[in-house]
């Protein structure tokens, strides 16, 4: 019975999601439960080390958990040679050169998307890695969800006969921030900082279309931008030159077509932040966050139209939700152990680098299709 001890770089834990789903939720609560279990007896140790631009914010986190290594200076902690892994969860104007930079200096890679603000940039860091010899993730945390683990395991126990649409509809109001603090970060907002909803959202959309139902083929997309003046952290007003709103059609290799609604301006009406409604021949699913309701073929009701009379039967309560079946844990951790395993053990992996290119072509084709207001194909991509 042995431990072996992996060293890892955190950059991007003084941020909202680097701090609550990585550090947090993931490696600390790993290291709570003792390491990760390889099996045979052996258990791995992730050791720390917290990397950022604000000194002050590493020392009080790094206090607050009990760690002992954090630095300013990522230079230094890249030339470190005991360092295995090398994460990145910072601003997406800043991932891409510290990526190359990760890649140079030999480490293993785990990211945060999009992998670069460019599709060029994004194959170039695919490329340099494979090219380097290092291994590297891309997180996908939507895959891992408990209500789209149950989605795909309706799918592949054959529910749906042949799946013909997905809808999806994301997002919730984001405070402006003149008189109640807005819950995502200012840069969210400006285009010059790298911020808009479909670079943050499409990539999501990317992998979550192609896993459970297939490659998108083609999109056609609508942005804008609602709420076009918003308040700062420091209470400031600004411009917002980023989309915070997109409509997005998607049709699929199998031949689904998939629409979903992205948003930072829509008032929920919905029983999560983010569902996914499929229909199919045989079966539909309304699948969430955690949840996931289906209606069989057999159990399907027959409503018919008649906008005179009041409706008499509640449509959700003819829906019957889909068991657990299983315990899940937080979907950051469960990548993070996946990615541990194939660093550790060589255990198959798919979440790379060229999977994380494809989110950011799908963004890159959504914002160039909304500009030019026509349908563009989506090509498959190889290095």
């Amino acid at each position: 019975m042995a431990r072996r001890t992996i060293r890892i770089a955190l950059n991007g834990v003084t941020g909202r999601m680097g701090y609550r789903q990585h550090l947090v939720r993931s490696l600390l609560a790993l290291r709570e439960d003792g390491g990760l279990d390889l099996g045979g007896g052996d258990t791995l140790w992730p050791e720390l080390v917290l990397v950022g631009r604000r000194e002050h914010a590493l020392r009080e986190i790094a206090g607050r958990h009990g760690l002992g290594e954090w630095s300013t200076d990522l230079d230094a902690v890249l030339a470190d040679d005991s360092i295995d892994i090398y994460f990145d969860a910072q601003v997406t104007a800043a991932r891409e050169e510290a990526l190359k930079k990760a890649i140079a200096a030999g480490k293993h890679l785990y990211t945060e998307k999009p992998t670069a603000t460019t599709l060029a940039g994004a194959l170039a860091l695919a490329r340099l890695a494979d090219e380097a010899g290092v291994k590297h993730g891309v997180v996908q945390d939507k895959l891992f969800l408990p209500g789209l683990l149950k989605l795909k395991r309706l799918i592949d126990g054959g529910f749906f006969g042949e799946i013909l649409s997905v809808r999806g509809e994301f997002g919730y109001w984001v405070f402006e921030g003149d008189w109640q603090q807005a819950q995502r970060p200012s840069w969210n907002y400006r285009a010059e900082d790298g911020g808009g909803i479909v670079v943050d959202m499409f990539p999501h959309w990317e992998y979550v279309l192609h896993e459970l139902f297939g490659r998108v083929t083609t999109v056609q997309a609508l942005t804008a931008t609602h709420i076009p003046r918003r308040w700062d952290e420091r209470g400031a007003p600004y411009e917002a030159t980023a989309d915070d709103s997109a409509y997005g059609v998607f049709q699929l290799a199998g031949g689904a077509v998939a629409q979903i609604n992205s948003s930072w301006a829509v008032r929920v009406n919905r029983d999560e932040l983010v569902e996914f409604q499929v229909d199919g021949v045989h079966g539909s699913a309304v699948a969430g966050l955690r949840n996931c309701r289906v209606q069989h073929r057999s159990a399907t009701p027959k409503p018919v139209w008649n906008p005179d009379l009041p409706v008499t039967e509640s449509f959700r309560d003819q829906w019957q939700e889909v068991p657990d079946n299983t315990e899940f844990t937080n979907g950051f951790r469960a990548q993070w152990e996946l990615f541990l395993r194939h660093v550790v053990l060589d255990e198959p992996w798919s979440w790379d680098l060229l999977a994380g290119a494809r989110g950011v072509q799908l963004a890159e084709l959504g914002l160039r299709s909304s500009a030019e207001g026509r349908r563009l194909d989506v090509p498959e991509l190889t290095l």
